[in-house]
């Protein structure tokens, strides 16, 4: 009989991120399909109240809690500490939680401490003749692998995007309180969190929109000048009018180190392709780029996919964009954000 544990910390405001409330229902659908199997609820955070009473009514047998001001905040220390506790205190067989950077950094050291394995960027979780098998993606997003273990615990941190989440009544739940010793906790001292303001972050995992820039943003135009301040100006409105995520090309990102006009914020850390992230977000703009496989191989989770390109024969339009634009994208993306500011201002109506 296996003992799934879902594994979930929680935010700041005491509640659950998407992404474990996907994790919450790719657990309940693997406890479903294991015969004899038992479904545990493990949180950590410094008051795990809010989410254990938001998630009443997963089906879960106990309710196992770490809170406390040391648990608050996102440290190593911390978190493999409370992580291995809650792991002991249900003799879990299976652990499933969320990729979030908190747990990333934290449960390969929780698993090692219980003798188990884990592993990271599962995409699916199934039960194949009584026995649970993740699915991955290796080589850049190219070979897709079905893994098994017999060692336990096995601990399993799903991507985001990759399932459902749990959505079901509230209640009260019943929390068995898991002793953590955050002793450890004074090597480490947290006296803040420094993060960019709303308009300089470019990157948003949760958005619906991933707005990607290539490098004919910094091309000459048709009037035989590049305009890179306009590009800048164009993409960081569209980007504060529908907090969309930016993502950009190889092409791009590289010609910081080419001396060629770049835009101020664009990093590596944006790159989207064969050699930068593959997002998950529904909806995908692609603007001044070509469409070409290194790139769009990181567009495969992508759910709708749109491009602007003025040329016609670009890769977009061999079947890898479900719309194609063939359109000035400095001309398209004005109007645009015309029409967004009009939208925005417009009166509302009143109630």
């Amino acid at each position: 009989m296996d003992t799934i544990l879902f594994l979930a910390h929680t935010e700041a405001d005491g509640s659950l991120c998407r992404a474990a409330l996907e994790s919450l229902g790719a657990a309940r659908a693997l406890a479903a399909a294991l015969p004899d199997s038992r479904l545990i609820a493990g949180l950590v955070g410094a008051d795990v109240r809010t989410a254990a009473d938001g998630i009443a009514g997963c089906g879960a047998a106990r309710f196992l809690g770490v809170s406390g001001a040391p648990f608050a905040q996102s440290r190593y220390c911390t978190d493999v500490e409370a992580a291995a506790a809650i792991g002991r205190a249900s003799g879990a067989t299976l652990v499933i939680a969320p990729a979030t950077s908190r747990w990333n950094r934290a449960l390969a050291g929780a698993a090692h401490r219980l003798g188990g394995r884990i592993d990271a960027h599962a995409t699916a979780i199934s039960a194949a003749d009584g026995s649970p098998a993740v699915t991955r993606w290796y080589y850049r997003q190219r070979l897709e692998a079905v893994v098994c273990r017999r060692i336990r615990p096995w601990f399993i941190l799903l991507d985001p995007g990759c399932a459902q989440p749990w959505a079901g009544l509230p209640g009260t739940a019943t929390i068995e309180p898991v002793d953590a010793s955050p002793a450890a906790a004074s090597r480490t001292t947290v006296i803040g969190v420094r993060s960019p303001s709303a308009d300089l972050q470019t990157i948003r995992p949760d958005a619906k929109l991933l707005f990607v820039a290539g490098a004919g943003w910094t091309k000459t135009q048709p009037d035989g000048n590049a305009h890179g301040r306009e590009a800048e100006e164009l993409i960081l409105d569209f980007l504060r009018s529908t907090q969309a995520s930016l993502g950009s090309t190889k092409s791009l990102v590289d010609l910081t180190g080419e001396g060629q006009p770049v835009l101020g914020f664009m990093t590596h850390m944006n790159q989207v392709g064969q050699t930068g992230s593959t997002p998950r977000h529904a909806k995908g703009l692609a603007t001044c780029c070509h469409g070409e496989e290194p790139h769009t191989v990181g567009w495969r989770f992508v759910t709708e996919r749109r491009a602007v390109n003025l040329n016609p024969n670009c890769g977009w339009a061999q079947g890898k964009a479900d719309v194609l634009y063939v359109a000035d994208a400095f001309a398209v993306m004005r109007e645009v954000n015309a029409l967004l500011h009009a939208r925005l201002e417009a009166p509302k109506p009143a109630s």
